[in-house]
């Protein structure tokens, strides 16, 4: 079989499990993964003979891309402000939109130095690694409760060659030194389990639900306690930045702004929804 006999295969297996532009990103991925092939790379090879063992290799994958295991946890790997990190089960998927919270950050933080910043829920690394490489001389602390997640997470740091101090806690029973940071940032669990139902299959059924899902009866709760902490934990004029739920949105900004927060503003993501918030603790 031919590679290019093998791509109409593929595409025909994963039409209708992906949307056209997602499947050719998919299968440019398992190439990748299976060949070490670029984009070129795939187009330059169409005609040649594609080996018995790689077929194998490339319908294993796809079977279970049917099944809705991300690709991310089959090639081990996400792609995150520009970079590779590693992922697998009990650790969530960095998502694009998060990038956008980064730069956010990155914006407000550009020319400053020796700052010190709280990732809650570090989950992967992905924000506390990316802000430690686009930052100078940044102290950036990452705390997460799930040791299968700071095992990710520790990972990255070292491939990506961060400094980054990892911290095992659960952030309902921790709390900062006082005034001890310039900067809380947090992308914590925020889907209510009523929306569940319209989830797709690879993120409901493969990606830890403790990064997920809130409880029924207290949605906002994470970001109260985020509020707690960052209260007690930033220097007067720090910052507290979260990714949210867009559903509760202007529930979370209501109650930031009924504390002792002040410029408290929320922003929407690329796709219009109200997805982040910053706020500024009080002088």
């Amino acid at each position: 079989m031919t590679v290019r006999e093998e791509l109409i295969e593929v595409r025909n297996r994963l039409d209708g499990i992906f949307d056209r532009r997602e499947r050719e990103s998919v299968i440019l991925l398992i190439f990748s993964y299976v060949k070490g092939w670029s984009r070129v790379d795939l187009i330059i090879n169409e005609g040649a003979e594609l080996s018995e063992f790689a077929k194998k290799e490339i319908d294993g994958i796809v079977d279970r891309l049917i099944l809705g295991e991300p690709i991310q946890y089959i090639t081990g790997q996400a792609r995150f402000y520009g970079m590779d990190f590693n992922v697998g089960s009990g650790v969530l998927i960095p998502r694009p939109e998060t990038e956008e919270l980064v730069d956010w950050i990155v914006d407000d933080a550009k020319g400053k130095e020796d700052l010190s910043v709280l990732d809650i829920g570090t989950g992967s690394g992905c924000i506390a690694i990316s802000l430690a490489r686009a930052l100078a001389f940044l102290n950036v602390t990452a705390l997460d409760f799930s040791q299968d997640a700071l095992k990710y997470a520790e990972a990255n740091a070292k491939d990506l060659k961060a400094k980054i101090s990892f911290l095992k806690a659960d952030m309902y029973d921790w709390l900062p030194k006082p005034g001890s940071l310039d900067i809380v940032v947090s992308n914590p669990p925020y889907i209510h389990p009523d929306e569940a139902a319209d989830m797709e299959v690879r993120v409901k059924d493969f990606e830890p639900h403790e990064a997920l899902f809130v409880t029924a009866d207290q949605p906002i709760l994470p970001y109260k306690r985020i509020e707690e902490i960052a209260r007690r934990g930033l220097k007067p004029g720090g910052s507290v930045y979260l990714e949210l739920n867009p559903r509760y949105s202007e529930e979370v900004k209501n109650y930031y702004e009924s504390n002792i927060w002040e410029s408290v503003e929320l922003r929407v993501d690329s796709y219009g929804k109200k997805r982040f918030l910053k706020a500024v603790k009080t002088l």
